[in-house]
């Protein structure tokens, strides 16, 4: 069944907002099936505009890379929380909800660039983007991308992106 969002006044589907809510997070959350139970993960990550690409990595065990190796079918959301809006019984956001599958690096260059998409994105402090850029650990880290099959954006009529 195909679905249409309720509130098509509040619905965006340019691109340049996407990106902009993107740039703007520095978490997203990532819904996963583990054996047919649900599992939600918060995450940092950081968008790649020339590749419209999400990077993120994480450690080498646990539940998040278990789960992404047996499925790696995700929904995700990128949210910009503006506040309840007083005496209007209202709440201003901007969001984004995307499906994607999450593809693992083995590349060493790949996961190189990865992270200086990240550093440059997370990291406000220059000497600490370089380090976290060029951590020597890198090519044993685990990384992995989502490519952004299809997504949807909505926002309050208050809300400028």
């Amino acid at each position: 069944m195909l679905y249409h969002m309720t509130r098509g006044d509040k619905e965006f589907k340019d691109h340049e907002t996407k990106v902009k809510v993107l740039k703007s997070e520095n978490y997203i959350t990532l819904a996963m099936v583990d054996d047919g139970a649900p599992y939600l993960v918060p995450l940092s990550f950081a968008y790649d505009e020339d590749k419209d690409r999400i990077y993120f990595h994480m450690a080498g065990k646990g539940r998040k890379l278990s789960v992404l190796k047996k499925n790696p079918n995700v929904w995700g959301m990128a949210l910009q929380d503006h506040g309840y809006h007083t005496k209007e019984g209202s709440h201003l956001y901007a969001s984004i909800m995307f499906k994607g599958k999450a593809v693992f690096i083995e590349d060493t260059d790949e996961k190189k660039h990865a992270f200086r998409i990240m550093a440059d994105h997370l990291e406000a402090d220059l000497e600490a983007r370089e380090r976290f850029a060029n951590n020597e650990n890198i090519p044993g880290t685990v990384v992995a991308y989502l490519d952004l099959d299809d997504w949807s954006g909505k926002k309050s009529e208050e809300v400028t992106i």
